[in-house]
């Protein structure tokens, strides 16, 4: 398939909000900013609902303090509606899947879905983003009929109320790291509200990079650095030759620096590993001083006929990851600035 401009004028924008400044910067500061930079949606991110609920209630709200996040989420649909966005979806539901019948872990689990679907309602999105678990094999089953049914569970409870599932691999999750593992999650679960959020980061993150090395690639293949680079080549032939594209809910873009010092292999204190604490603070957009191959993830998405959403998801803390400080707009405009290069980048006519 040759990927002409013409079909990649049309693809719908949004930017995830938990990605522009800080939890600490107001919400509505953070609406208007990427409003004003073009963007067409936005995925609403926990933490800045519970930041802008402390705020407008002039108390501290707890995560599972429900009725007040719903009644916080309908001035945020309010905002939302004024600057003409779209919500896109609410983000990031985590650690879901794998826990034993009975464990506290599955109550908070089910108590958690109930309530963000309160919360959807509230809001006014129609779909929910699940990263693949990254809890400790210790605690959940990792087995693919157990992680299946958990999210053909979640599935129907979302599909009561004609809500989506958007399935991601988090690279440094305990089951399902790669765009394939999820993706044969995804059809086993065989329902139709449940498909793929991609992720130019989390693809590239797990088959082609590691901050734990000197070189910033895995090393330890056969073949050497042409063995992975093949391999990865194949891995995003077959993305494009397989996936359906009606299962591609969203596609979010980022890129990762290359750090001058590797981290640890180990996890950290709170049991993050090491491509976690590298999402989290070290992914620049793209054409910002990255080295993911960004455009070949991109491409790959786009020639299994995928036009839907393209979503920035920046986690921008600079190249020491110790944080930076940015304008909201100014960096919002950067970011459709890179949009529309990769979107050049990526055409073949």
């Amino acid at each position: 398939m040759t990927l002409s401009k013409s079909s990649l004028r049309s693809i719908p924008t949004s930017y995830a909000t938990v990605s522009l400044g800080t939890p600490d910067d107001p919400l509505p500061q953070k609406l208007k900013a990427i409003a004003s930079a073009g963007f067409n949606a936005i995925e609403l991110g926990f933490p800045d609902l519970l930041s802008f609920a402390n705020s407008q209630l002039s108390k501290e709200v707890s995560n599972y303090d429900y009725d007040d996040l719903c009644t916080v989420g309908k001035e945020v649909r309010k905002l939302c509606e004024e600057l003409e966005l779209k919500i896109l979806i609410l983000q990031p539901f985590a650690n879901f899947e794998g826990w034993e019948e009975g464990s506290e872990g599955k109550k908070d689990a089910l108590r958690r879905a109930e309530g963000w679907i309160r919360i959807m309602q509230a809001v006014g999105t129609d779909m929910l983003q699940v990263g693949s678990s990254d809890s400790p094999s210790s605690k959940i089953n990792t087995s693919q009929p157990q992680i299946v049914n958990d999210l053909r569970h979640l599935a129907g409870l979302l599909a009561t109320h004609s809500f989506r599932l958007a399935y991601e691999n988090w690279c440094w999750s305990t089951h399902a790291p790669t765009w394939k593992s999820v993706w044969e999650i995804v059809k086993a679960i065989d329902r139709p509200n449940v498909g793929l959020c991609l992720d130019t980061f989390q693809t590239a993150g797990s088959e082609w990079a590691d901050p734990t090395t000197a070189s910033g690639l895995i090393e330890g293949h056969t073949g050497g650095n042409e063995g992975l680079e093949r391999d990865f080549e194949a891995s995003m032939e077959e993305l494009a030759r397989t996936v359906p594209r009606e299962k591609i809910f969203f596609l979010q873009i980022s890129d990762a620096y290359k750090l001058s010092e590797p981290l640890s292999k180990d996890a950290d204190e709170s049991g993050l590993r090491p491509r976690g604490r590298w999402s989290h603070d070290y992914r620049p957009m793209p054409f910002d001083g990255g080295y993911l191959p960004v455009v070949e993830v991109t491409k790959a998405v786009l020639k299994t006929g995928f036009r839907g959403w393209f979503s920035m998801e920046i986690f921008d803390g600079g190249k020491d990851g110790k944080g930076k400080k940015y304008d909201l707009t100014e960096f919002a405009k950067s970011a459709m600035a890179s949009h529309k290069r990769l979107l050049e980048e990526c055409a073949e006519d």
